[in-house]
């Protein structure tokens, strides 16, 4: 007599979508109501309009408004070629080994180009970067759409580069713009006025982090509705990036002419040198970068693995959203923490420390032990939400740390341990298998729980700072 195993299919719930957009928008719409200050946008304005500076503040709220749409637009690029990439490799049947040096090919062009890249942006300025980063995602779009079966090598090289300028032009751009407009103020002791345009700094960064990950959401049911034949290729798709990059393009050089005041080479060593490499606390906060940069790209080539292990059933499209729901949910709690009226601002490292912390735990709970799916989806939901904590908090420190003509340089020489050994994983764990999934996990893992201890020293340093400063 034989005996019939049943094997169930697991799926997600439709309620957690809902739950999670509930969320995001409650942590939206009703911080203002528990600010500490409610009168404080009132007295702002009022300070405003009698300093005269209510239209060189609406100058800089409209580049604001303008920035944040060629930002989705350029996170909707970078979905959309995540996706195609995904779908070239299922399509043209790749091997394991195919793929995984597709990847590395990527991950080496970030390391090796892309750091240069940073220094680049900071010499000649971000503008330039970003009109760069558009025009790769053009040439990629057009060589796409003009063949059937393009070069999987060469377009994993310009992704690597349009990744990594994603990672910092853009935020770089915005943070020099908001410079300028600082600068221009005839009277920056008022106090108020100065709170309140940190904090409008604050929200553009949670405000880049969710847009996305919703524009990553986005994305995935963009290519979706656009791939309907595999037969006929990837045109459609291609095409759609080709003509946004074409649209942004346009739109940068009409609305914003480039004044940045270009450095030597030689005069910006110097500066690099003494401000960056010189100091200490930098050093924390690079580490920081690092790690999260490396357990967010290790995350994307393991979570699917590690869910499906044991031959376990399930649809991976449905879970995928949920991961950038969880994200946008903890951008979307950063400003609880952060800013002056906030209801929740109590210390400013506190809520970055305990978000290190539970994302390392998280990882290393996975690395550990065997779990069930619901576990597994649990876990992954609150790393995702840590890092859209994390992402704004560390932008923010940034900006208190680093000087805006040394931020691209900065950012792109911390990623180079991450993408270093992002690469060592992929060749390593990948192409050679010496490394298992659980060991790479607890990598990741140790990066983010160091990451504790780097954000607690820079505490401990700005508090001895602010002490030593008063006794004199």
């Amino acid at each position: 007599m034989a005996v019939v195993v049943e094997r169930e299919k697991w799926e997600l719930s439709p309620l957690t979508y809902g739950f999670l957009f509930f969320c995001c928008f409650f942590c939206v719409f009703l911080r203002p109501y528990f600010s500490r200050s409610g009168g404080a946008a009132a007295r702002m304005t009022a300070t405003v309009s009698s300093l005269s500076d209510l239209d060189r503040t609406a100058s800089f709220l409209r580049f604001h408004s303008r920035f944040l749409l060629l930002y989705f637009l350029a996170s909707v690029m970078e979905g959309l070629e995540l996706f195609i990439g995904e779908y070239e490799f299922s399509y043209i049947r790749m091997s394991r080994e195919q793929m995984v040096l597709a990847a590395s090919a990527g991950a080496a062009a970030s390391l090796v180009i892309g750091t240069f890249i940073g220094f680049l942006c900071d010499i000649i300025g971000p503008r330039k970067l970003c009109i760069l980063f558009y025009f790769i995602h053009f040439l990629v779009g057009i060589l796409k759409s003009l063949t059937m079966h393009p070069s999987i090598l060469l377009s994993s090289l310009c992704i690597g580069i349009t990744s990594t300028l994603y990672s910092f032009c853009f935020e770089t751009w915005m943070v020099n713009k908001y410079e300028k407009h600082e600068h221009r103020m005839d009277l920056l002791s008022d106090s108020l006025l100065h709170d309140h345009r940190m904090d409008l700094l604050s929200d553009t960064f949670w405000l880049m982090t969710l847009l996305e990950s919703s524009s990553l959401l986005g994305s995935q049911g963009l290519a979706n509705f656009l791939i309907k034949d595999p037969h006929k290729g990837l045109l459609s798709p291609s095409v759609s990036a080709a003509l946004l990059a074409i649209i942004s393009i346009l739109f940068i050089r009409k609305e914003w002419g480039d004044n940045h005041q270009k450095c030597t080479i030689k005069s910006y060593q110097k500066s690099f040198t003494g401000h960056i490499l010189a100091d200490k606390s930098i050093w924390m906060l690079g580490w920081a970068q690092a790690s999260v940069h490396f357990s967010v790209s290790v995350f994307w080539i393991l979570w699917a693995p590690t869910i499906v292990a044991d031959g376990r059933e399930l649809q991976l499209s449905n879970i995928y959203p949920c991961f950038l729901g969880s994200r946008m949910l903890g951008s979307t709690v950063f400003p609880w923490f952060s800013g002056t009226t906030s209801p929740l601002h109590n210390e400013e490292y506190s809520h970055l420390i305990a978000a290190f912390f539970v994302a390392g735990a998280v990882l290393s709970i996975i690395a550990y032990d065997y779990q069930d799916i619901g576990v597994l989806v649990v876990l992954f939901c609150i790393f995702h939400a840590c890092v859209g904590l994390i992402l704004p908090s560390l932008a923010k420190l940034r900006t208190m740390y680093v000087p805006s003509e040394l931020r691209g340089g900065m950012i792109s020489t911390s990623l180079v341990p991450a993408n270093a050994a992002f690469l060592s994983v992929l060749v390593i764990g990948g192409y050679y298998r010496s490394l298992s999934n659980a060991v790479i996990m607890a990598l990741a893992s140790m990066g983010l729980l160091i990451s504790v201890g780097c954000i607690h020293l820079l505490r401990r340093w700005k508090k001895h700072t602010h002490q030593n400063w008063h006794e004199l």
